[in-house]
Formats: C-alpha cells, sequence, structure tokens
C-alpha cells in the first residue's frame, strides 16, 4: 500500500529493546490488522507517537472512512506511546478507547498524533488527533492503557529482531 515508512525510535530505546531481541518497527506495527489498513508508524517516542492510515480500503457502505478503522488507528498509536512509557519490563494493554468522529473523508490519508495526557506507573492515558490531508480534524480519541509487568511466556508473543 504505497512507500514503506520505517518509524523513527531514539536510540536509547531502540538499543533498549535490541538487547531483549526485540523487532520495535514489528512490534508497533498493529500487527496483520495494522498490515491489512496500511498503518504506517512514522515517529515513536512516549512524548509524540505520529502515524498514517489511507481512507482507501478502510471505508464504510457511504464510502466515507470507517469509524472502526479511525478507532483502529487511534488505538495503535495510543498503544505505542503507553508501551514506549512503560518502557521493556512493561506491556501495555488497551482498557478504554472513546472517539467522537468530527467529519467524513473519502480519499486520500488520514494521520494521528498521540500525546499524553497521563502517564502513570500502572496506567497511560493518550489523546489522538486525527485530520485529514488539509488538516481538517476528522476524529478526536483518548486511550488508556493498562502497564501490566512483562510475564514469562509474554516474549514469545513479541516479534524477535532477524539475525
Amino acid at each position: 500500500m504505497g512507500e514503506q515508512h520505517r518509524a523513527e525510535f531514539p536510540q536509547e530505546v531502540i538499543d533498549e529493546y535490541a538487547a531483549l531481541g526485540v523487532d520495535l518497527p514489528a512490534l508497533f506495527s498493529a500487527g496483520h490488522l495494522g498490515t491489512r489498513m496500511g498503518v504506517q508508524i512514522l515517529e515513536a517516542s512516549a512524548d509524540r507517537v505520529v502515524g498514517t492510515m489511507p481512507v482507501e480500503g478502510n471505508t464504510q457502505p457511504y464510502g466515507l472512512l470507517h469509524g472502526g478503522a479511525s478507532a483502529v488507528l487511534a488505538e495503535t498509536l495510543g498503544s505505542v506511546g503507553s508501551m514506549l512509557h512503560g518502557g521493556s519490563s512493561k506491556i501495555a494493554v488497551g482498557v478504554d478507547l472513546n472517539c467522537t468522529h468530527h467529519r467524513g473523508v473519502r480519499s486520500g490519508l488520514v494521520t494521528g498524533v498521540a500525546t499524553p495526557v497521563h502517564r502513570g506507573r500502572s496506567t497511560a492515558t493518550y489523546e489522538i488527533v486525527i485530520t485529514d490531508e488539509q488538516g481538517r480534524r476528522v476524529c478526536s480519541a483518548r486511550l488508556t492503557c493498562l502497564l501490566r509487568d512483562v510475564r514469562p511466556g509474554d516474549a514469545a508473543q513479541v516479534p524477535a529482531t532477524a539475525g
């Protein structure tokens, strides 16, 4: 689905996860769902996560961007921020997602920007603003993730680095 982008991570974060054998771009890709929907993470830190998603292929019967697609983009971006805040010893699990849809979009690319509202020891909450190519707000979302300790066996679920 178009040009491939690699997420940009701070070097210390890359080093921390690489030492554990974890492939950060694969971990933060939204998995098979994100691939099917064309989600691309462009920038990622605990302070700000930016990603895009095409409207084409993610529409409802009236030809408008599906609200569920906006929710997938929002949860992906907020989860990435939460994971980076929690660090490699925590797993972020979404527990609450709220989306308000402001306008319809029929084509192009939407961009989401996630910024923290709260970053604690056991939860992280991010606001995600999704805009169209003209910079108009399409959706406002808020995601809260539980930050739980990594448990034995969790590593089997995380994509490993090649090599």
